[in-house]
């Protein structure tokens, strides 16, 4: 297979006249009508793009853009990243869109990251500073190269291993995390398969004079399994196993069987711009409890079934993603939780940004809370698990600016 270098080699210096969209070539000549880019990107290195990439004019609105770049982020089974850039015209560039991919390694570094991107961002400049007044100073180098066959000894499977310490403290308060993980996982196409085991410690204690002093831990560990078979491009079908054990829950054992299949309404080709998939699974548990439970429980066997509903989609607009998610267990409908997850952000009109993030679960599933009071430090420290019939979070705002529309210039000093 050949690889194509690109290569875009501007021959003569030039200017950006800021108010003006305009560059100067050295020699008194205007370029005039150099194409307008609006990337959306959260997440990029907008300062390299711009110094790697002078030769289009940069603006701050998507409206005054004659391209709109979309850029897209899903994480592949390896580890990495698959960066999908949209390139959609409008103005004078209206019906001229595309499509390209970067794909990135889990041990590449930042660096080769975001060249990498940009090297992509450059071939799909191309077609549009083509039709613009530089094309003239614009050279295409062609390296050919043989086609290395790739031989994966490993079969696609990754393995992590991870430990995390945090220590905090001061002359009268030490606290104390440890974390440790194990994991194997291995994606293709048809089949999505991971384990993985996992341990955590936190310890906490509070002098609160030269006779009294507060200390707490809690411990919790466990492991999963979850398989997952594509149908075709729009079913799949897997299931998980999963077993843990938590002294903030009061679960000396929970161990569990959930069969699923889930049903995606757009193709999952289309999942990093689009996707609205319903997942149905009913499953098994068994729970042993370090102490008795509110229902007079130290251990017992359940059914249960849920279903969740997530939409996701990433436009010029902006992007939305909702997941709504109920469950119950089969021997007492009344025992239920009810989960909405919400991150949105709009751009309203120009220059105007709406944001709204946040969850709320109604809950009535809480079957492993201990019988007996909880302690002041239980609760103050949060060690154990306390009763409620609802939880939430939110975030939201508005943010507007205003002024110039280019934003070529790039100024490092004194930081970013």
């Amino acid at each position: 297979m050949y690889m194509l270098l690109l290569s875009l080699i501007l021959s003569i210096p030039y200017t950006v006249a800021e108010n003006e969209g305009k560059i100067n070539t050295g020699n008194g000549k205007n370029m005039m009508n150099l194409p307008s880019v609006y990337i959306d990107c959260e997440y990029c290195d907008m300062d390299f793009i711009k110094i790697e990439i002078p030769f289009v004019n940069y603006v701050r609105e998507r409206e005054a853009a004659d391209v709109h770049i979309l850029i897209t982020l899903q994480r592949t089974g390896s580890g990495g990243g698959k960066y999908t850039i949209i390139f959609l015209g409008q103005n004078r560039f209206r019906n001229m869109s595309d499509t390209l991919e970067y794909i990135s390694a889990k041990s590449e570094s930042e660096d080769i990251t975001r060249r990498g991107i940009v090297k992509v961002l450059k071939m799909g400049l191309i077609r549009y500073v083509a039709r613009s007044p530089i094309s003239d100073n614009i050279k295409i180098l062609f390296s050919k190269k043989e086609r290395k066959k790739i031989i994966d000894r490993w079969n696609h499977w990754i393995f992590s291993i991870g430990i995390n310490g945090f220590f905090n403290g001061q002359q009268s308060k030490k606290i104390q995390s440890l974390y440790g993980n194990l994991s194997a996982k291995r994606v293709t196409e048809e089949w999505k398969t991971s384990f993985s085991i996992y341990s955590n410690y936190n310890s906490s204690n509070f002098k609160i004079n030269d006779t009294t002093s507060i200390s707490s831990y809690s411990v919790s560990y466990g492991s999963s399994v979850y398989i997952v078979k594509a149908i075709n491009n729009h079913w799949s079908w897997g299931g998980w196993i999963s077993a843990y054990s938590s002294s903030y829950s009061n679960m000396r054992i929970g161990a569990g069987l959930s069969p699923a299949i889930e049903y995606n309404i757009f193709p999952y080709s289309e999942s990093a711009i689009k996707e609205l998939r319903m997942l149905y699974s009913l499953g098994y548990k068994y729970n042993e409890y370090y102490e008795e439970t509110i229902y007079d429980k130290f251990s017992e066997h359940l059914a249960h079934e849920s279903i969740s509903l997530d939409l996701g989609t990433t436009q010029k607009w902006g992007f939305i993603n909702v997941s709504i998610e109920g469950s119950h267990y089969l021997n007492d409908f009344t025992k239920n939780r009810l989960s909405v997850y919400n991150n949105l952000s709009l751009h309203l009109i120009k220059g105007l940004r709406f944001t709204i993030s946040g969850s709320v679960s109604i809950i009535h599933d809480q079957l492993s809370l201990p019988r007996r009071n909880l302690t002041p430090e239980e609760i103050l420290l949060q060690r154990k698990e306390i009763a409620t019939q609802y939880d939430y979070f939110g975030s939201i705002g508005f943010t507007y600016s205003f002024g110039s529309i280019y934003s070529n210039i790039v100024n490092p000093r004194f930081g970013r």
